[in-house]
């Protein structure tokens, strides 16, 4: 059985959910997260952990990642949990002369906005990554990017939420119903029994929209799902995390599915072993792998880095990212419903806001506002006929 009554629910248990819980159990809110599964059992199990800055977007984007950049810093201490965080920069590897052009407008933008991003000619990015094809133009470099485990994330959120007694969790526990009287959230109904509550936050990720069905919501977020490889382990074949351009351009193309255009991202991990991605599909809930998605990643990543050529992949995963039109993720109080919150959406982003998310909607819970303003984040920008035809293509 669960509880019978928190001041706060949180559904969901990945990055974002334990973000969230985290942060309200510290500042001594009584809080209960649920998870239908396991803790990181579903993007936030499958995804890399790249915490990159110089693929957001200048403004709002850009400035939630460099806040949430500057928690990663001292968060492994804070929360006494090996989550594998290295921070040692990143590079976004140009192709070809025009996508030169236009991201060397984008660096102009960022180092405008406070984040520092060099761009490099060809032979000052194989100085620094020299496994890379003699056949790139440039590349750009950030000092700031970094990574981290998300599945050890995850965890380290919920362990330090246990300490203080007013956190509890429960997983495996399935989320059927939510009751709400005059436009105010009143109860959460479970498999394992109901939770009176006057506040109840949605970080369910791809499954935000069933959740938000349980209140007559339309909330537009579709699953986008990622393929990825797993190398065996090597190590020194590049330092840091790449990857190509146009992997970032494809993020924003929702009617691209073409994944030979989609450019590939790697990422070394702390065993040696190199996590190769991905894909973008629009393939409903689908998470098997796929013969030609592989064969693509795997194209694009040679052309790149050509000493990958003889290197073993030892197993291949998707995970579905929970994906918006605009690139930009759902957060805050969903305006007409009274104490319904919604923090989902962020596609690939998950991982380098998670930090960030937490605080500002534990913010938003116990001052009445957050830190950062949300407007541009507010369920409302959608509007209710987009959200039927961009729901009825899920």
């Amino acid at each position: 059985m669960v509880v019978s009554k928190a001041d706060v629910v949180v559904i969901g248990g990945g990055v974002i959910g334990t973000s969230i819980f985290y942060h309200l159990a510290k500042n001594k809110i009584d809080v209960v997260l649920l998870e239908k599964n396991s803790i990181a059992s579903g993007t936030s199990g499958a995804c890399e952990g790249v915490i990159f800055l110089q693929t957001k977007k200048p403004g709002i984007h850009l400035e939630m990642a460099l806040k949430s950049a500057e928690i990663y810093k001292n968060l492994e201490k804070e929360l006494n949990y090996e989550i594998e965080y290295v921070s040692n920069g990143a590079m976004v590897v140009i192709q070809d002369e025009m996508q030169r052009e236009i991201i060397a407008g984008i660096v102009h933008e960022q180092n405008r906005n406070g984040l520092k991003v060099k761009l490099l000619s060809a032979k000052e990015a194989r100085n620094k990554e020299p496994a890379l094809s003699d056949k790139i133009t440039g590349a750009t470099f950030c000092s700031n990017d970094a990574r981290v485990n998300p599945i050890l994330l995850s965890y380290g959120f919920v362990n330090a939420a246990k300490r203080y007694k007013n956190a509890r969790y429960f997983t495996h526990t399935n989320v059927i119903g939510i009751s709400k009287k005059k436009q105010s959230v009143e109860e959460v109904f479970t498999d394992k029994g109901s939770i009176k509550t006057n506040i109840v936050i949605n970080a369910a990720g791809i499954f935000a929209p069933q959740i938000g069905s349980m209140v007559n919501l339309k909330i537009p977020i579709k699953p986008r799902r990622g393929q990825i490889l797993v190398t065996e382990g090597i190590p020194d074949i590049i330092k840091r995390t790449i990857c190509t351009s146009k992997y970032i351009s494809c993020k924003y193309d929702s009617e691209s599915d073409n994944n030979d255009n989609a450019g590939v991202t790697i990422e070394p991990t702390s065993n040696d072993n190199y996590l190769i991605g991905a894909t973008r599909e629009f393939v409903g809930f689908n998470t098997k792998v796929t013969h030609k998605g592989v064969q693509c990643i795997a194209r694009n990543l040679i052309s790149l880095i050509p000493k990958f050529k003889n290197i073993s992949v030892i197993r291949c995963f998707a995970g579905l990212r929970p994906y918006t039109a605009d690139g930009l993720p759902i957060l805050g109080i969903v305006k007409g419903m009274n104490g319904f919150i919604v923090a989902a959406g962020h596609e690939g982003d998950g991982v380098a806001l998670a930090p960030i998310t937490g605080k500002i909607i534990s913010e938003l819970i116990i001052n009445g506002k957050s830190s950062i303003k949300l407007d541009n984040f507010d369920l409302s920008r959608f509007a209710v006929d987009s959200n039927r035809d961009f729901l009825s293509k899920v």
